[in-house]
């Protein structure tokens, strides 16, 4: 009898070294887990709601969407790219790039002009057929921007033209001016809810 009562005593410390060493590989995960997830949130992706109609029909208010942050820490904005920035009032806003550094933009009778160029904006087609009447984008220059140089014949290095895609309800650079692409904080083209509307905008 005495010497199983050894062999008991001898196995409770092996049992309790066994609960802590289970119990330090459980919380070294979670927070590798928390860290990963950190790195992700802030440094490469992060959710966003769309508020407001200034992106309709592309997109449609309450839609939850992924920012790519990475994507603009090894490249830059292209062309119709939809990206998230912050505005000058302290807000984010969500728009389309339309006219990229060292570019002259244009709007004449409903097309958008290069540098002299006409640019076709296939997204807009949809909603410029459901127009009961007038343009859908409005004439004007880059000298019309407000902040820009009236002498300023191309946008400046740094700086990109954004527009939302429902021209008549949109807050954009008509408006707030150039943005900096500093200020940018990454693209999205990926709506993840509502759920039966998970898809690629473009």
């Amino acid at each position: 009898m005495e010497n199983i009562k050894e062999e008991q005593y001898e196995k409770q410390p092996e049992k309790n070294e066994k609960k802590k060493n289970e119990l330090w590989e459980w919380t070294k995960a979670l927070i590798i887990a928390f860290l990963i997830a950190v790195v992700i949130r802030y440094f490469l992706f992060t959710p966003i709601v769309v508020d407001g109609d200034s992106m309709m029909p592309t997109l449609e208010n309450g839609d939850r969407m992924i920012v790519n942050k990475f994507g603009y820490m090894i490249g830059e904005p292209n062309r119709f790219d939809i990206v998230v920035f912050h505005a000058p009032e302290g807000k984010d806003y969500i728009k389309r790039v339309i006219g990229l550094p060292g570019e002259h933009i244009e709007y004449r009778n409903d097309q958008l002009y290069i540098n002299g160029e006409p640019i076709e904006e296939p997204y807009l087609d949809e909603y410029k057929s459901q127009l009961p009447k007038g343009d859908l984008t409005q004439d004007f220059t880059l000298q019309d921007i407000p902040n820009v140089d009236p002498n300023v014949e191309v946008i400046p290095e740094g700086y990109v033209f954004v527009m939302g895609d429902n021209r008549r309800g949109s807050k954009d650079s008509r408006h707030i001016g150039l943005v900096n692409i500093d200020e940018i904080i990454g693209s999205t083209n990926l709506i993840f809810w509502p759920i039966n509307e998970i898809r690629f905008v473009e």
